[in-house]
């Protein structure tokens, strides 16, 4: 969860899959939630491949 202001070049090589902007996020209407959130695609996703190639050979 981000809680400052940011841009795109600052999540480059995050090992997360997406880090939540709570200044962007917002209620619309007191219904709708408009969730903004970062990610670095490629980076997070090799994370995420690592992760379950890790869990995979823990059950092998």
């Amino acid at each position: 969860i981000v809680d400052q202001p940011l841009v795109s070049s600052d999540f480059n090589h995050d090992p997360a899959s997406s880090s939540f902007a709570l200044d962007q996020t917002k209620v619309i209407d007191g219904r709708l939630v408009r969730v903004m959130s970062w990610y670095d695609n490629e980076w997070g996703f090799s994370n995420r491949m690592a992760d379950t190639a890790a869990a995979i050979g823990g059950v092998l």
